[in-house]
């Protein structure tokens, strides 16, 4: 079944013959089309692409839709809005559905004053489409964390004391696109010592000093599609208390890795996450969440909380990150991308998660 098919069965189930989209990675996943600019309109048996005369040439390239150019041929984003009533009245759609958290109030109020079709706000329709991954999707994730996976293991033969965090963040970067990657929307954390209790702190210039743990936060992107991983090193022998919070994350990882399956609702996985972090005093310096879904977006739907609106369900991509932080005095996470399949989970970034101890001179211990 295609996007648009799927689509089709929500607008039937909503009583729609119309549905407009302009959320950005939304229109890029049901088009294709990368530009800043455009909608993506439609109905029962039809569905075309409407955008300004600066990607008129692209759209068609990478659609394979119908190309409507609206007649102003300019630029503003507004005017999009204005073609898309007039393919409205045009098709004789009566129930048009579109996206309310991508639709600000001023175009709505556009939209509304220049049709007389009813205006159905959805919200996360395609949002929850995107959720379950197509084979397309899983292989490009696939490479985008085997990349992942490469450009941790080149950094371990890269660290030495002494250098910036910077240095180590923008090797990354460098050995990502040698690799055939991307990481320019997502530039790595690599946070030492004390830093590390920031969940995202930024590579800064900070020189990486002897005893030092350092917190690694990073993905490549491969076609348009992610991968996110943290892993912990360490620059000579840390302190007993920076080991122990190490040692508290990866076992509580690794209990909620080992008990994921499809079924599973939010709350449950939320659950499995912390019941090390409980057992161990450590719940309340866990501050941020406990995973999220990864694909056009680095965190997309799945986001883990301790709600249970969503279910996990074979071919969702998603990734679990445990963390335990203490302002003044360091932090470490553990993170993974998992494919959720029929009975469990599978590890697309198999990378060690135990501590790395680096000797004084940068090698592996």
């Amino acid at each position: 079944m295609s996007h648009y098919d799927t689509i089709r069965t929500e607008m039937e189930r909503l009583g729609l013959d119309g549905f407009m989209i302009t959320g950005e990675w939304n229109r890029r996943y049901v088009s294709g089309f990368t530009g800043s600019n455009g909608a993506v309109l439609i109905t029962r048996d039809h569905a075309e692409f409407i955008t300004d005369y600066r990607y008129f040439e692209q759209a068609g390239q990478q659609t394979g839709l119908e190309v409507v150019l609206h007649a102003e041929h300019t630029g503003h984003k507004q005017k999009i809005y204005d073609e898309v009533t007039r393919e409205v009245e045009k098709h004789g759609l009566r129930r048009v559905g579109f996206e309310q958290q991508h639709v600000s109030f001023g175009n709505y109020e556009r939209l509304k004053g220049q049709t007389d079709a009813e205006l159905v706000p959805t919200y996360d329709l395609i949002e929850n489409i995107r959720m379950i991954k197509t084979p397309e999707e899983i292989e490009k994730l696939r490479i985008a964390s085997r990349i992942t996976d490469d450009a941790y293991e080149h950094i371990l033969g890269f660290i030495r004391p002494g250098q910036k965090e910077t240095d180590v963040a923008d090797e990354l970067v460098r050995f990502i696109k040698e690799q055939g990657g991307h990481s320019v929307g997502f530039y790595p954390i690599v946070a030492s010592g004390i830093r590390s209790s920031m969940p995202h702190g930024r590579a800064s210039d900070k020189m990486i000093g002897q005893g030092e743990m350092i917190t690694i936060d990073f993905g490549a992107n491969f076609e348009g599609y992610w991968s996110d991983i943290s892993r912990t090193v360490s620059v000579g022998e840390p302190s007993s208390e920076m080991l122990e919070i190490q040692d508290v994350v990866l076992r509580s990882f690794l209990n909620c890795r080992s008990q994921i399956k499809p079924g599973m609702t939010d709350s449950e996985v939320d659950e499995k996450m912390r019941e090390v972090l409980i057992e161990s005093g450590f719940n309340e310096r866990s501050g941020t969440g406990t995973g999220h879904g990864i694909g056009l977006e680095v965190h997309e739907k799945p986001l883990f909380s301790v709600d249970s609106e969503k279910v996990l369900q074979p071919n969702m991509v998603i990734t679990i990150e445990p963390g335990i932080y203490l302002p003044g005095v360091g932090g470490a996470r553990v993170e993974d991308v998992l494919l959720i399949t029929e009975d469990g989970c599978e590890v697309l970034t198999p990378s060690t998660k135990e501590l790395v101890v680096l000797d004084v001179a940068g090698a592996l211990k």
